[in-house]
Order: structure tokens, then C-alpha cells, then sequence
């Protein structure tokens, strides 16, 4: 069980999302009511239950489940988890909440994408009772100790119903997907490296960029990402993002004036991530490039998707 103590409160369970490690993971909030930001797909639930159990803690005390967004390796085992919690509410953007208390689009949707493969990589997806869910949008607040109330944000550029959620007591901010992918693969060795999330269907650069902005003109000391772990370092993670973003947008917009696939606009972008990542000794062969090569493919799909809307 890999279970990550990120400082005095808060701990990151890994969910081993697709069967890869550091992937995707829950953060516990060690608060007088118990918190859950994330609880990955449904084969994740068996591990963020694990970790629960190995940091001294019972189901019945997580009084809070908190999903930045709904796509299915954030939100897809809510269900499974809300029933093995039986005091727990769970929290979720307003666009995102009649999907989780009926997933049926949810779940046709990622069929249509991962075809065969869905049933063993979200399956099962459990529909949340409507009166244990609560929702929080921009400006909203809740209360889990004495001294900690916590701060929603909405963030669009990901999704239209993402969330982010601001945490005073160590100054941080729960980013979800808005502010991109913490390659923790490459940071272990050194190099520090993150890139946008621009998956379909939703991807919106103006706003993406601007929940960007907004959360690097917090300063936070903390930015805690749904892929992976927690940055001590948001202004220079933050930075790197808004470039690449940049990128993403320049190679998508020519890939869809050409009228080429995904998988070649996925090569486009490819490029100069590769090379600037050879720059830095990082070679075809390291550990990094299946999380890498996956993200790229994701996001030409949501790209080609957003610009072929624009014509």
C-alpha cells in the first residue's frame, strides 16, 4: 500500500489507476470531520479503504467525500465508496451531481472510448443516493474542525463541472485537472515537469488559462494535483503548464486545420515534449513515457474535439 504523508494533516493514497502506480490518488484531510478529496475509479476503492484502515481510520468517521470532477478516474468509484461510508456526504460541482446520482451518460461515454477495456478499468459504477449529495460551487464554504473551513473554487478549462478547493490551514489548493499533471516520475529523478490536461469533451483554453492564473495569484505554499502528489514549488508548476498550454493549442488548431487525427496530432505533440525532455537526459526508455504517451493521446482527442466545435 503506498500511502504518501504529505504534511501534519493531510496524506495521499495511491488508487493504482489503470493498475499504474502514482497515477491517481485520494488525499485524506485529518480533520475533526474526516475528508476525502478524490476517490479514484472503482478498483481504486479497495486501496483508498486499505489506507484508511492503515492510518488508524474506520469508514464510519469519513464524514466528507469531495470529487473535483466527475470523469471516471476522479469521481467513477463515489458510489462504491459512498456505500461502504455510511456517514459520509458526498460533494461535487452542480453540473456534475445528477450525473452521479444517474451515470448512465457517464458510463456510456467512456464505453464509447475505452470499448473492451471498460469493464476492467471502471467497473462497477454505482449510482449515489440524490440526499447524500451535497453541492458546492464558486464562493461556498464548509466547515471540517475548528480551525480549518474550506474554500470552493469553480475552475472550468478541464470540465465545466470542476471544482477546486481551497485549504487555509496549509495554505494549499486541491487543482483536480485544471492546473495540469505532475509528472511525479520524473520529479523523483530531478526534473520537475507538468503539462496541461486537455481532455474531451469539455476543454476550454481561455478558461483553463484563466483558473490558472487565478490560482497562481493566490501564492499558495501547497498545489495538491489529481495526477500525482503535491507541489511545494505551484508558481514554476503553474508556469511550466500555462507554456505548454500554449503549445497544445498552436499544434492543435494546425492539426485541425489540416483536418489530421488524433493520433497524429498526438505525434505533434510529442515532439517537442520528447525533445525538451531529451535536453534533460531523459531517454524513450524511462518509466515516465506510458503516463506521458497516454496523456498526449487524451489530449489530442480533447483538443481536436474543441477546435472542430470552433468551425
Amino acid at each position: 500500500m503506498a500511502i504518501s504523508k504529505l504534511n501534519d494533516r493531510i496524506h495521499l493514497i495511491d488508487g493504482f489507476d489503470l493498475g499504474l502506480e502514482q497515477r491517481t490518488g485520494s488525499y485524506v484531510i485529518m480533520e475533526q470531520q474526516l475528508t476525502i478529496i478524490e476517490t479514484g475509479p472503482s478498483p481504486s476503492v479497495e486501496h483508498v479503504k486499505q489506507g484508511l484502515n492503515e492510518l488508524g481510520l474506520s469508514l464510519e468517521e469519513v464524514r466528507y467525500i469531495i470529487v473535483t470532477h466527475i470523469h471516471l478516474d476522479h469521481a467513477g468509484g463515489a458510489g462504491l465508496l459512498m456505500q461502504d461510508c455510511p456517514n459520509a456526504t458526498l460533494i461535487v460541482h452542480p453540473k456534475g451531481a445528477r450525473h452521479l446520482a444517474d451515470p448512465s451518460r457517464l458510463i456510456a461515454g467512456a464505453r464509447a472510448v475505452y470499448g473492451g477495456k471498460f469493464d476492467e478499468l471502471f467497473n462497477p459504477i454505482v449510482p449515489v443516493p440524490e440526499h447524500r449529495v451535497a453541492i458546492k460551487t464558486e464562493g461556498d464554504r464548509l466547515q471540517i474542525g475548528p480551525d480549518c473551513t474550506l474554500e470552493f473554487w469553480d475552475t472550468p478549462g478541464h470540465a465545466k463541472h470542476h471544482i477546486g478547493i481551497l485549504d487555509p490551514v496549509s495554505n494549499g489548493f486541491f487543482a483536480g485537472d485544471t492546473a495540469g499533471i505532475r509528472y511525479v516520475q520524473l520529479i523523483e529523478d530531478g526534473i520537475d515537469f507538468y503539462l496541461p490536461s486537455t481532455s474531451p469533451n469539455q476543454f476550454d483554453p481561455a478558461a483553463m488559462k484563466a483558473s490558472i492564473e487565478r490560482i497562481k495569484n493566490q501564492q499558495f505554499d501547497w498545489l495538491y494535483f489529481g495526477h500525482f502528489g503535491a507541489a511545494q514549488n505551484p508558481d514554476a508548476a503553474l508556469d511550466q503548464v500555462l507554456t505548454w498550454l500554449e503549445v497544445f493549442v498552436e499544434e492543435g488548431k494546425a492539426a485541425c486545420d489540416n483536418d489530421e487525427s488524433a493520433d497524429q496530432l498526438a505525434k505533434r505533440l510529442a515532439a517537442p515534449v520528447m525533445a525538451q525532455l531529451a535536453e534533460q537526459g531523459i531517454n524513450q526508455t524511462h518509466r515516465v513515457m506510458p503516463y506521458i504517451e497516454m496523456d498526449l493521446q487524451v489530449s489530442a482527442q480533447g483538443l481536436l474535439d474543441y477546435f472542430q466545435k470552433q468551425s
